[in-house]
């Protein structure tokens, strides 16, 4: 989809480097009931892939991703409101891809979480990685479309 405002159009570099150091995103999926479903979660960016984590209990996004694997990706940072201008600054990224559950080799993935959110606490991770890895869900989404805005 084409960006209808090319003036707050992000430089690829810029796209990667919000991407790969924003906090947490919003995760789309297509609702059962033909409704949206979108929910905050942690997330690593690696090699034009979004990681997420989650359970491999079933609730509105396992469902939705058993049935639709189509999804949107949404990061914002850097946001400031300008009252006096009536405006705000930001930065975004849209990203639109496919998703999978990762079924097997789970553990280098869930690591990248901890080096991206506990660096300090790696060893205490992987032991909590080693106890929690088969109620734990690794979702690979494998990027086609991202697009970055900013007013800044």
């Amino acid at each position: 989809m084409e960006m209808r405002r090319k003036d707050k159009l992000m430089a690829a570099a810029e796209v990667e480097d919000v991407l790969k150091n924003t906090e947490y995103g919003i995760l789309g999926t297509y609702g059962e009931n033909g409704y949206p479903y979108a929910v905050p979660v942690n997330y690593v960016y690696k090699d034009n892939k979004i990681y997420l984590h989650g359970t491999n209990a079933s609730g509105h996004k396992n469902i939705n991703i058993r049935q639709c694997k189509k999804v949107s990706f949404t990061v914002v940072r850097n946001t400031e409101v300008i009252p006096e201008s009536f405006n705000t600054k930001f930065q975004s990224v849209i990203c639109f891809g496919d998703i999978r559950v990762l079924e097997e080799g789970k553990e280098p993935y869930l690591k990248l979480f901890l080096e991206k959110y506990s660096p300090d606490f790696m060893e205490e991770g992987m032991k909590y990685i080693e106890k929690a890895k088969d109620k734990a869900a690794v979702y690979e989404i494998t990027l086609v479309e991202k697009t970055g805005k900013e007013k800044m």
